[in-house]
């Protein structure tokens, strides 16, 4: 059984180089560029864009209940413009003290819809960008894990000579070897 170290050094007369190119090492590049894909694929972007597609629907939901609100907000508004017009009707039968009485009434009510309104418009707005920022927030913290694992890799081990490169391939495919 060949290793991946002998059948590059056995490759040529010269001794092992990273920079002579060499078909072998060239089609175990490819292979593990291959692999490497494949594996981000099914554990790194597939949980990325589940968590976009929960936030999206997170999103849409937030913009029904937004939605459901201002038609709330609707039917208030003509429940109130129903009140307005039963207090001008008795506003005519009554006399100038219960005229004082009903445009109070009137602007309370208007007042307390509106701010209802507003507070559930708020709300929604409030919701939306809460989770915007979570989403946002977790997004960051997985690329910042990802660059602190391949940060930690490289800083592990720096080559400045070729036994140090060579001690480390030979690390590296005993490492592939057990996985």
């Amino acid at each position: 059984m060949t290793t991946f170290l002998t059948v590059m050094l056995e490759a040529g007369d010269s001794p092992f180089s990273l920079v002579t190119p060499n078909p072998g090492l060239s089609i175990w590049a490819l292979i593990i560029f291959v692999i490497l894909i494949f594996v981000l694929g099914k554990f790194g972007f597939k949980p990325i864009a589940n968590a976009l597609k929960e936030r999206e629907q997170s999103i849409s939901d937030s913009l029904a209940q937004a939605e459901k609100a201002r038609a709330e907000m609707a039917l208030l508004t003509s429940k109130n413009e129903d009140l307005l017009n039963q207090a001008k009707e008795e506003r005519n039968k009554i006399i100038a003290e219960a005229r004082d009485a009903a445009e109070k009434l009137k602007a309370d009510l208007i007042e307390k819809a509106h701010a209802e309104s507003l507070k559930k418009m708020s709300d929604a707005f409030r919701e939306i960008e809460t989770q915007k920022n979570a989403a946002i927030v977790e997004i960051k913290n997985t690329v910042g894990q990802m660059a602190l694992k391949v940060a930690e890799q490289v800083i592990r081990k720096e080559l400045h000579t070729d036994a140090a490169q060579k001690e480390f391939v030979e690390k590296l495919v005993k490492e592939t070897n057990l996985n």
